[in-house]
């Protein structure tokens, strides 16, 4: 697991609280329902009415991936291909079918698999090819769900306000109540805009982020076995696959 946006989802409300707290304000003010209510509910019901119900669902299950999911890392994967590429070269492709069904990655597994039965090599690449596009596709949608509530999420929050203010309106005849009403009226846009910066513009971003680095990973299996299945030699096989490491990622491969 991956604390990034846990850490600063949480931290980023604890400063907001304490700075609260350091001007003087009761934090329980900012906890008011109708507000939070009205920016949440209504910003993920307009979100949902923007897709579909599938695109709702990928949402949600990129919800949870935002939070407690590691970030990909490639560099676990390169002794695997290298090992593959000097077993198949010395003993041939079928020889590889007890180290597949040991491997962890799926699409490591998949991909040697379909090696071992003899697929076609452009054919296997177009394959593998489709299947990154596809993973692409799925985490663009369920980032772009995000995003829009990003967006749509401070509006809200105006809306909120200004149905609050009408409420002040309807009370001027009772000035005490005044400070109080207007107060809780702009508890809406700050609920907008906290929760949009806060929680759902990041949670877009990590998506993505995540996305980014699995495609990359799926991307060097694709080239590692496709070397493993020309039977290439494993020393460059483990340079070509270092190379297409992050930076950060290449001491600890070579570790």
């Amino acid at each position: 697991m991956d604390p990034a946006t846990l850490i600063g989802v949480v931290l980023g409300f604890l400063v907001v609280i304490v700075v609260n707290v350091l001007e003087g304000g009761n934090p329980m003010a900012l906890f008011l329902l109708p507000p939070m209510l009205l920016v949440f509910g209504v910003t993920l019901l307009i979100c949902l009415a923007g897709g579909t119900m599938g695109d709702a669902r990928l949402a949600f299950r990129g919800l949870v991936r935002a939070f407690t999911a590691g970030a990909p890392n490639g560099a676990v994967l390169v002794p695997q291909l290298v090992a593959s590429a000097d077993k198949a070269r010395r003993e041939g492709l079928l020889a590889l079918e007890d180290m597949v069904s040991e491997m962890e990655d799926p699409f490591l597994a998949k991909a040697l698999t379909m090696a071992i039965d003899g697929t076609d090599p452009e054919e296997l690449r177009d394959i593998l090819e489709a299947e990154v596009q596809a993973k692409r596709a799925e985490v663009k949608q369920a980032a772009k769900f995000w995003n829009s509530a990003g967006g749509y999420a401070p509006t809200i929050g105006i809306v909120g306000t200004v149905m609050g203010l009408v409420h002040v309106l309807e009370q001027l005849a009772q000035p005490e109540k005044l400070g109080h009403l207007i107060a809780g009226a702009f508890v809406a846009t700050l609920w907008g805009v906290m929760s949009a910066n806060v929680i759902f513009l990041p949670i877009g971003s990590r998506l993505t982020r995540l996305g980014e680095l699995e495609a990359a990973q799926m991307e060097l299996v694709i080239e590692g076995v496709a070397a493993v299945q020309a039977g290439s030699n494993p020393r460059v096989v483990a340079q070509r696959l270092r190379s297409l490491l992050p930076v950060d990622q290449r001491g600890e491969e070579a570790a």
